[in-house]
């Protein structure tokens, strides 16, 4: 797995062996050509980070700041070693468990990614639908901010009370959800 572009564009990442599903090169290069012009001088939120592929890619194409949060300690540490080999600036790891660092963050954030486990048995948590119930999350948005959401093509999301769906593409079996709050106008 690579950084797709930008100051550390090329470069090889570190992957937890514990991560089932990292980001494809394929995705994240569709996702960064959608997203384009909004990474530069964001403030980042990559949440269940895994590798941390997406706020790196983000910190490498001139994001301001990112925060890695995933509660495996793997995880952790091989995002903080991807950060230190690459030399990107602005990225902080927060450990634990994402739902509680939602409600004690208060940072505002121009894009969050969320590619949490997928949701594959009966009784298993689905993680993207208690991602997108969370009172929270909509107030972790900056105005004009995006919720970029990967999650399993056979998940339709209808209407949900908080988010507006702005656009859903679909690359092989995963699919990418982008949303934001309402305007209140």
């Amino acid at each position: 797995m690579r950084i797709i572009s930008g100051k550390a564009g090329r470069r090889h990442i570190r992957v937890p062996g514990s991560v089932a599903r990292p980001s494809t090169d394929r995705l994240r290069e569709a996702l960064f050509s959608i997203l384009s012009e909004r990474v530069n001088e964001a403030q980042v939120l990559d949440l269940f980070a895994g590798s941390g592929a997406l706020g790196l890619e983000c910190l490498s194409r001139g994001a301001t700041s990112c925060v890695f949060v995933d509660d495996s300690r793997e995880s952790q540490q091989v995002i903080k070693k991807n950060l230190n080999d690459l030399k990107l600036d602005g990225g902080r790891v927060a450990g634990g468990d994402v739902f509680r660092m939602l409600k004690s963050d208060r940072g505002k954030y121009d894009l969050i990614f969320a590619d949490p486990p997928y949701f594959k048995q009966a009784g298993a948590t689905n993680f993207v639908q208690q991602l997108l119930e969370s009172e929270t999350l909509p107030d972790r948005l900056a105005d004009g901010g995006l919720l970029i959401v990967e999650d399993p093509p056979s998940n339709r999301r209808g209407v949900l009370h908080g988010w507006q769906l702005l656009d859903q593409r679909q690359y092989g079996g995963c699919g990418i959800l982008f949303y934001q709050r309402p305007s209140s106008g």
